[in-house]
């Protein structure tokens, strides 16, 4: 399973987001710190889901990290874009 498929199966059983969008953006980042050939070491994240309700910034990326578990520490970068 692909990094950007394990993203986004983590964040869709956590969740249950309305809106879900996973772009790996790593080829835009290429010659930079942490890419890598074959991609998959940076992410784009919009997440929609009433899960984040009452939470401030910091909480929901907080909960996004703990859902994501052992996957963070693989990638170089993870942009998220987080509402209700």
């Amino acid at each position: 399973m692909s990094v950007t498929d394990e993203i986004r199966t983590c964040l869709q059983a956590a969740f249950d987001p309305r809106e879900l969008e996973v772009i790996d953006d790593s080829e835009s980042h290429r010659g930079h710190a942490g890419y890598q050939d074959g991609g998959e070491s940076h992410f784009n994240v919009r997440i929609r889901a009433a899960a984040f309700e009452g939470q401030n910034r910091v909480a929901r990326h907080r909960a996004v990290h703990k859902a994501l578990g052992d996957i963070v520490p693989r990638i170089h970068a993870l942009a998220l874009d987080i509402d209700t």
